[in-house]
Parts: C-alpha cells; structure tokens; sequence
C-alpha cells in the first residue's frame, strides 16, 4: 500500500510542477514537454535521478522525466558495452520498446476514432 503512495504523490508532484509551469508561464506544452524530458536526461546521466526511481517507483518513471533518465541510462549502459558508438545507439536501443507501443497504440487509437475539425 505504502509503494502505491509514494508513486502517486512523487508523479503527482511532477504533474503539479508541469501545470505550475504551464499556468505561470508563457511556454508552450512542447516546451515543458522538452524542459521535462532534458531534466530526466541531465538527471540520470549525473545519477540523481537513479535513486529517486528506486524510491518512487512507477511515479517517477513513467513521466516524461522518466523517458529521459531511461534516454541517459541506455547511453550510459550501451558506451560501457561498444564505447563511443554507445552514445549514437544507446538512448534509442533502450527506448524503442515504449516508443513502437506508443506509435502502435497511437495507430490504433486513430483506426478506431474519427477525427473531427476544429471550428
């Protein structure tokens, strides 16, 4: 019970902080999505974002911080495996289960709903 918890309210905490940021200032959602990504990135590559993950689970690994410590980790892993090659190769060996499940549901998702116009 206690590690459903600690998820909810470390992912919520990262869900506060992108609607803080999309309230109070002038960046557009693509910008917040990059600044959040970025952060997860230069987090995990400097391994702070490593026990943070361990602590809160699901809730800090499933944001878009999250994909950026998982970008950074599968660089770290691949550069010890096939050195400098590891740094073109990493980051998308590591994340190319989660992006090919979105591109699939995405397709999905758009097979089953039609889209209508804006106006």
């Amino acid at each position: 019970m206690m590690d459903y918890l600690k998820c909810f309210v470390c992912g919520g905490l990262i869900c506060v902080v992108g609607q803080i940021l999309v309230d109070r200032t002038k960046l557009s959602s693509g910008r917040i999505l990059v600044l959040f990504v970025m952060i997860g990135c230069a987090l995990g590559a400097v391994g702070l974002y490593k026990p943070f993950a361990e602590f809160a689970g699901a809730g800090a690994t499933v944001p878009l911080p999250g994909f950026g410590y998982l970008l950074s980790k599968g660089v770290v892993d691949a550069i010890e495996d096939q050195g400098f090659l590891g740094v073109f190769t990493g980051g998308l060996r590591a994340s190319s289960g989660g992006i090919a499940a979105a591109v699939v549901f995405a397709f999905l998702a758009s097979m089953a709903f039609s889209p209508k116009g804006k106006g």
